[in-house]
């Protein structure tokens, strides 16, 4: 099936559809979807494609839902493999290390070993931390014990913002690596942005950090799992990940507990799930750590690999 009659095609995951066509979102989504003949409900579940008239270049997922009597569809553009952009929170992250050096050089540094904690959930500290050399993973524990692993953060990054609520932590941050922070009283920290006009930056910033979460909850609700491991891995290449020819490296390394941690399931799965990566070429190893090939790992989340390329 082609996309040769202009307009662009999209995969569609369908949910409770009772028709076979998309009303308007952002963009109007027009015309039947061809895999399903007229009058024919989309069973839930099931993965469709739909044009997008007009232009060819507008490629987005969506998920249908059942509202009452009538479909309703939530666009999110696809995903690629794509290098670090300028973007808000890299500029705001370049500003912030250039007054850590400047202004807020007289703020303690703290010098954390491998699996080391910054702070704990149920602390009461008031302060903002920003990564100087290492990498630190943010996670919460439930009360029964089990783990969930929130991000993982690299120089240049900023973390505790939550203690600016003045409410006691709800995460947990550990060292991945033996790491340097800059640890900075949240009263302060607001007060030398605002001086400096950075405030609305650091707003930027906080919001594309919003949506990073958002994405990641919408693959644990529509992806299943294999996938989610798949986007996650896609996600750490472009936040932790240091290009080599056609893969990109994700150092340092992290563990399958980890990886189990990030995406919802048991370690023994993620095993399994990195060798069917392994034997498809989707991920490698480059001297003991993790490298994805990243453009094949965006086509095999979207389902656009070849058939015999699926596992």
């Amino acid at each position: 099936m082609s996309a040769s009659n202009g307009g662009a095609w999209a995969l569609v995951s369908a949910y409770a559809c009772p028709r076979t066509s998309l009303i308007r979102t952002s963009r109007v989504i027009s015309d039947t979807i061809p895999t399903r003949p007229p009058g024919r409900a989309a069973r839930a579940g099931t993965t469709l494609l739909c044009r997008f008239p007009g232009d060819s270049r507008l490629k987005m997922r969506a998920t249908l839902e059942h509202h009452r009597t009538r479909p309703t569809a939530t666009a999110v553009p696809l995903r690629r493999a794509v290098e670090p952009a300028d973007t808000d929170s890299v500029r705001f992250r370049t500003k912030l290390r250039a007054l850590c050096a400047t202004r807020l050089h007289d703020t303690p540094t703290l010098t954390v070993p491998r699996r080391g904690h910054v702070y704990m959930d149920g602390g009461q500290d008031r302060h903002i931390y920003v990564i100087e050399a290492g990498q630190v993973k943010t996670l919460m524990i439930t009360g029964s014990g089990k783990r969930c692993l929130l991000s993982i953060s690299g120089a240049g990054d900023v973390l505790g913002e939550l203690g600016l609520l003045g409410s006691e932590r709800s995460d947990t941050a550990v060292a991945l690596e033996p790491a340097t922070l800059r640890q900075i009283p949240g009263d302060r920290f607001l007060s030398v942005l605002a001086e400096e006009g950075l405030l609305p930056e650091y707003v930027r910033h906080l919001g594309e950090r919003v949506i990073e979460q958002q994405k990641i909850i919408v693959d644990m609700v529509t992806l299943e799992c294999e996938r989610r491991l798949a986007a996650r891995l896609l996600l750490l290449s472009q936040q932790i990940g240091k290009r080599r020819g056609r893969l990109v490296v994700i150092r340092p390394r992290i563990t399958q507990e980890e990886l189990a941690e990030m995406v919802g399931t048991t370690r023994s799965r993620v095993g399994l799930f990195l060798k069917h990566f392994r034997e498809t070429g989707l991920v490698g190893m480059v001297q003991g750590s993790l490298a994805v090939d990243d453009q094949r790992l965006g086509d095999y989340i979207e389902g656009r690999l070849p058939a015999d390329a699926h596992f």
